[in-house]
């Protein structure tokens, strides 16, 4: 068997050495740095001794074109820290960044030093999220979350290649769950009938959460969206609302939970225009909270405020949504009113315009998609049979 060619001088060295799992080898080379000494790198922990010699070549290659970068010793839990506080973020997605990283990232993680993250232990740490990775221990966490959770640490990392604490991102060399893996629950959407008997029924029952529900239904608005609405965002002569702001709940630990407004989810805002129904409904509305305080029609005013005047808590709102559709399914019948969330006044919105002919451009503006090609991939369901609808109009124009 013939050895291995000594290495000249400038080319780096591979040596073996033995653990408790097997050999492994480690590599050694030089490096000049910025002000002109010279430095002896080590790296160990490769498999083989081809790994490790494949990867001296392309650090020698760096370092010969002024790209290494020196590893850094940061563990990751203390850069993750300091990157997350550096986030130019809604208050909403920085709490949910800070406690993805506490309860899924650090756990696992957080004591690797940034530079020693590799492709094959972040696929470690996936599977293991997947297997048991809830906080509570009841099991593992879903393809979506884990999948976000990677978004997360995929930025950071992506950050500090930027920053050259890193040469490369370790993320790119791991295989998260698919996106097709990480659907989002699927989306459920009422018949205009099954709409319209349940807006009907919640009336008669409690008018001011009715009219919740009816605006959601109407305007395709988020949650948030509606409940951070005021009077001076509506225009009932002209019969539109103004979508400017939304609501949503921070949550940090030891800290409980707090409601902050903040920009809509794409930060733009927009005009919706209503219905003659919803337009009368909420003339109705207004005038039954002015006979309770004039301070709940005040222009500053939360159109969908609880009597105090505070925000409505995002969470509860939805709870009693899906209270009140249980309610209506035991009076009514559950074949006559499948069962929804609260954000399926949003999907049931958009769903029945699109099905009835409405421009994607139209629907898309109302529910303030960044763009018309997100409705056109969330809804693709709505028209099945679209494509039949092409090929015979393309019959008629062939035959003139």
């Amino acid at each position: 068997m013939t050895k291995p060619r000594r290495r000249q001088a400038g080319e780096g060295s591979i040596s073996e050495y033995q653990t408790k799992a097997g050999p492994r080898f480690l590599i050694k080379y030089g490096v000049t740095q910025a002000d002109g000494s010279r430095k002896q790198v080590l790296r160990r922990g490769f498999l083989s001794r081809r790994d490790a010699a494949a990867a001296l070549r392309e650090e020698i290659r760096k370092a010969e074109r002024g790209e290494w970068v020196e590893p850094s010793k940061q563990r990751l839990d203390a850069y993750l820290e300091e990157w997350v506080a550096g986030q130019r973020l809604s208050p909403a997605t920085l709490a949910s960044y800070r406690k993805n990283i506490r309860l899924h990232i650090d756990p696992h993680l957080g004591t690797t030093p940034v530079a020693r993250l590799t492709g094959p232990a972040l696929n470690a740490w996936m599977r293991k999220l997947e297997a048991s990775g809830r906080a509570d221990g009841q099991g593992g966490l879903s393809a979506r979350t884990v999948r976000y959770v990677f978004t997360i640490l995929r930025s950071a990392l992506g950050d500090a290649v930027r920053e050259g604490r890193l040469a490369l991102n370790p993320t790119d060399r791991a295989t998260p769950p698919s996106a097709s893996e990480a659907r989002p629950p699927e989306m459920q959407a009422w018949t205009a009938i099954e709409l319209g008997r349940f807006l009907g029924w919640a009336d008669a029952r409690d008018k001011d959460l009715a009219m919740g529900w009816r605006l959601l239904a109407a305007t395709g608005m988020r949650r948030g969206e509606a409940l951070a609405l005021r009077w001076r965002d509506v225009d009932l002569d002209a019969g539109r609302v103004q979508v400017r702001r939304s609501v949503g709940v921070v949550k940090t630990k030891g800290g409980g939970e707090q409601l902050v407004e903040g920009p809509t989810k794409t930060g733009q805002s927009r005009v919706v225009d209503l219905d003659a129904g919803t337009v009368a409904a909420l003339r109705a509305y207004r005038a039954v909270r002015g006979g309770l305080a004039l301070d709940l029609v005040r222009d500053t005013a939360l159109v969908l405020g609880e009597l105090t005047g505070a925000h409505r808590h995002p969470e509860r709102f939805s709870r009693r949504f899906v209270g009140q559709v249980a309610q209506a399914r035991k009076a009514m019948g559950a074949d006559l009113l499948p069962a929804i969330r609260l954000h399926d006044l949003r999907h049931t919105h958009a769903t029945l315009l699109l099905a009835d002919g409405v421009p994607v451009k139209v629907v898309s503006e109302r529910l303030g998609h960044a763009n018309a090609t997100i409705t056109l991939t969330v809804y693709q369901h709505v028209h099945p049979g679209m494509g039949r609808q092409a090929a015979d109009r393309f019959a008629i124009l062939l035959g003139g």
